[in-house]
């Protein structure tokens, strides 16, 4: 027959789809594979669900809809296109050199005297509050990255000022939300034997006990309200922001910010939140503040509804009524596409621009509210002004 000697083309044809069918679900085995053992890795700091205990109060929240947290406003986003494209131009969003630390002994935390209020950073958005012989830890991160594994993700900047094992007995303990730069799972292991008590938003509660935190040390607590510890008050205020340590979980848990209130003197944190009208009602509810601990940096125009940036941070230390503010969360890890000290040049500017009092201590110097430095130790660095790349976050109502 003519065609004879082509009798194999079809096998060989057949034989040649069934290779490349085979090396492509050999390459997603090993994807499938990468991702669990990943997940596996990641495993013991994702946390917990909400357990039975934790459902009950988070079904009766306010705030809980539909099988989620949700916020008072609308959460917008801008274009893909616009984010890929600062991400591309992005400049300077890590330092050349460590920033400086001051180095921190535990003789140094001796209390504060009546009506005055000491705090140390610890970088980022971990701040050591002292109010009278009383220490509030709020949101320790000492690991060198924020993220569930610590061979990927944001690294530190700059060590954190003093070993995790070197702090003094802490009082309390406030966690704002459940992000890794916020809750760090291997901070809260280690602090375990040495915090009276954990104060959390509703459901956080659930990912210290599985992390190995007595049941009778946390306390979680939905918006409005509050646990008293001595003369301390700690009241949980509404924030606007999302939640979630995995994939699977986002807006299982509530996010909020803190008061904290003493005999003699107010403290403000906000946690991470963009702006929103119920600054003003915080402040009417519990202010005036003597210290406002605001969050400053990781922000860009295109989320404006989940974090402030520093021209929305000044409006909500004067709506929460605050008279001395310290902006947070910048020059630890890079988070965002602005230039790393940006958060803390436009704070400024934004701060003499309103009177307000603004206080900028180096990581690790233990400072005394009414006589905080205003000394700048970060370098020049080029940034972008308010004016080119705005910060406004939406469905605010009008200031007239």
């Amino acid at each position: 027959h003519p065609n004879a000697c082509y009798w194999w083309w079809p096998m060989k044809r057949r034989s040649w789809k069934i290779k490349v069918l085979y090396t492509a679900l050999g390459l997603l085995g090993l994807l499938v594979c990468a991702v669990l053992v990943f997940i596996a890795l990641g495993w013991t700091a994702f946390g917990s669900a909400p357990d039975a205990r934790s459902v009950v109060k988070i079904a009766a929240s306010p705030q809980h809809k539909d099988g989620s947290f949700t916020n008072r406003l609308e959460e917008k986003i801008g274009p893909i296109s616009t984010m890929l494209g600062r991400a591309i131009n992005s400049q300077n969003t890590a330092p050349v050199r460590p920033p400086p630390v001051v180095s921190v002994q535990p003789g140094d935390f001796a209390g504060s005297a009546p009506g005055e209020i000491n705090f140390t950073w610890f970088g980022h958005s971990t701040v050591l509050v002292e109010l009278g012989d009383r220490r509030v830890l709020i949101d320790p991160v000492f690991s060198q990255r924020a993220s569930p594994w610590q061979f990927m993700g944001p690294s530190r900047f700059h060590p954190p000022p003093m070993a995790l094992d070197a702090l003094p007995e802490i009082d309390a303990v406030l966690i704002s939300h459940d992000h890794y730069d916020h809750l760090d799972h291997h901070s809260i292991r280690a602090l375990v034997s040495r915090v009276g008590v954990f104060v959390v938003p509703l459901g956080v509660r659930s990912h210290l006990v599985y992390w190995g935190v007595p049941e009778e040390k946390v306390v979680e607590l939905d918006w409005w309200s509050g646990h008293q510890l001595g003369e301390l008050s700690f009241v949980s205020v509404p924030a606007r922001h999302f939640s979630g340590r995995s994939a699977w979980d986002r807006n299982r848990t509530l996010w909020t910010g803190w008061a904290i209130i003493g005999p003699e003197s107010r403290v403000f944190y906000s946690g991470d939140t963009a702006m929103f009208p119920g600054f003003r009602e915080i402040g009417q509810k519990l202010g005036p503040f003597d210290l406002t601990i605001v969050e400053t940096g990781a922000y860009d125009m295109t989320w404006a509804d989940v974090h402030l940036g520093p021209e929305q941070a000044v409006q909500a230390h004067l709506d929460v009524r605050g008279r001395v503010m310290f902006g947070v969360h910048w020059g630890t890890f890079k988070l965002a596409n602005h230039s790393w000290t940006e958060p803390i040049e436009r704070l400024r500017i934004a701060a003499n621009k309103a009177g307000v009092r603004l206080v900028h201590p180096r990581v690790g110097e233990r400072v005394t509210v009414r006589e905080a430095p205003q000394t700048r130790w970060w370098p020049e660095v080029p940034f972008q002004t308010a004016q080119e790349a705005p910060v406004v976050s939406s469905g605010l109502p009008s200031r007239e």
